[in-house]
């Protein structure tokens, strides 16, 4: 599992993780502007409300950035060590670069959607009734958003060490590489 002989296979599962990313964050998006018609409250409302909704755009945004930008981005650096280097992931390289691939990505579904849905649940609570929200205090509203705070952490966490594994992974197949080009010439 962790070793890699096939040249190329990091920057493309890389980028497959990011064509998925951006499936969702489509879907995501067309069910938030479709779903201005049939959810109450609507989303832009909870967007304009400010306060807990900004959770959800700061989740929607940070989705975006690190979950869609973040990944194909690191597809590129897997690039240029596979294609411009032809350095080869092996041996713990190649399990830190798996812990990069699905840490990165579960943590980042995790904490985004999490703080979306929190963003949601949190104005909808503090929304008036008359528009579709409960018509709590903001101190109500926040018995809502707290339970949230300990996952969002965990997952930001995950994330973090994802990204970490993977550039000790990278810069331990930079160092063999280089090593290997200086033994060649």
């Amino acid at each position: 599992m962790g070793n890699n002989i096939e040249p190329g296979v990091w920057s493309k599962r890389f980028m497959v993780a990011a064509i998925v990313q951006g499936l969702l964050v489509t879907i995501l998006t067309l069910s938030a502007v479709v779903g201005q018609m049939y959810v109450k409250p609507e989303v832009s409302r909870v967007i304009a409300f400010g306060s807990a909704g900004m959770w959800f755009i700061m989740g929607y945004i940070m989705y975006i950035v690190v979950g869609v930008v973040g990944v194909a981005v690191s597809a590129l650096f897997y690039h240029y060590l596979e294609h411009t280097l032809v350095a080869v992931y092996r041996g713990i390289a190649g399990y830190l670069a798996w812990a990069h691939l699905i840490m990165m990505n579960v943590g980042v579904v995790g904490s985004t959607w999490l703080m979306m849905y929190g963003g949601y649940e949190g104005a909808k609570a503090m929304l008036p009734v008359n528009v579709g929200g409960l018509g709590l205090t903001a101190a109500e509203a926040h018995e809502v958003l707290a339970p949230l705070v300990m996952p969002i952490a965990v997952f930001i966490i995950v994330l973090a060490i994802g990204v970490i594994v993977g550039g000790i992974g990278f810069i331990t197949t930079y160092r063999n590489s280089v090593k290997a080009m200086r033994i060649s010439k």
